[in-house]
Formats: structure tokens, C-alpha cells, sequence
């Protein structure tokens, strides 16, 4: 079990709620519990020695807001966010040679294609779920997303 495997097996522990996970493999024993702000993994693989040594994985924020659009609270309190769905690598264009899904100032409505995000190699096309003028982008063409990372502002009116 590689280190992406287990970060998308935290992920999915976090989304589905449960407060305990224990997996024992032949040479892997890994156990997540979440908490109501975090979630916590432990990873003991077993060693050629008699030793069993533990090493604690990075916490991990537990995900509590769903992936649609969610206010900002701040001065921009009346614009909506658009968040990434997953983790990857984020593209305003569907091709290097074409122009941007969307720019400032473009109207958009529930289901236009906004951006497309590469995970493992799949491009996935990113959709609206609100109408409105694209107010801000928030993340640079080619760069890294995380789930739930805010992508876009848009003023619904």
C-alpha cells in the first residue's frame, strides 16, 4: 500500500463519517480515527526485526463542509465560492491552444464548465453549481489543488 492509497483511504474515512477504521494487512496495520475537528492515523508496518516501530502519519483535517458552494465569510460575504471537488492539478483551458473556460466578468450558470482539474491523469471537468458573474479566480493556471480549496468568487446577482 502506497502513500497515495492510504491518503485517498483517509479521505474517504473523513467523507463517510465514521469515527473508527482498523485495517490489518499482512504487513501493514493502519487504524484512522476521526474527531470532531480532525482526523488521526496511525500506521505500524511490521519490521524484519522482533521490532514493530510506529510512525504517525500527518493529521489531516477532517472534511465537514460538503463540495458544493459555500459564502465566504469576509468582505466578499456576498459573493459564493466555487471549491474543487478533488485533489489535482488545476487548468483554466481545456487545451494549452484554446482560450479559458471562464475569465472576470463572464457569466456563468449552473453546469458551464469552469475549469478542469488532472488527477491520475484524468482531466475532469469542473461545473458550475450556481449562476452568476465570475468575480475573481483564485488559483493560478497549471498549479496544485486540494479538495474543498476555493477556486473561483462569484456574484450570484
Amino acid at each position: 500500500m502506497d502513500i497515495k492509497e492510504i491518503q485517498n483511504l483517509i479521505k474517504f474515512v473523513a467523507k463517510s463519517g465514521a469515527s473508527e477504521v482498523k485495517l490489518e494487512m499482512e504487513d501493514i496495520k493502519i487504524t484512522i480515527k476521526t474527531g470532531s475537528e480532525k482526523t488521526e492515523t496511525t500506521i505500524v508496518q511490521a519490521a524484519p526485526m522482533a521490532a514493530m516501530p510506529q510512525a504517525a502519519a500527518p493529521t489531516v483535517s477532517h472534511a465537514t463542509e460538503a463540495t458544493a458552494p459555500v459564502k465566504v465569510e469576509s468582505d466578499d460575504s456576498k459573493y459564493i465560492t466555487v471549491k474543487s471537488p478533488i485533489i489535482g492539478t488545476f487548468y483554466r483551458k481545456p487545451s494549452p491552444d484554446k482560450p479559458s473556460f471562464v475569465e472576470v466578468g463572464t457569466d456563468i450558470n449552473v453546469g458551464d464548465t469552469v475549469c478542469v482539474i488532472e488527477a491520475m491523469k484524468l482531466f475532469n471537468e469542473i461545473e458550475s453549481e450556481v449562476s452568476g458573474k465570475i468575480v475573481k479566480v483564485l488559483v493560478d493556471d497549471s498549479s496544485p489543488v486540494e479538495f474543498d480549496q476555493p477556486l473561483f468568487l462569484v456574484d450570484p446577482s
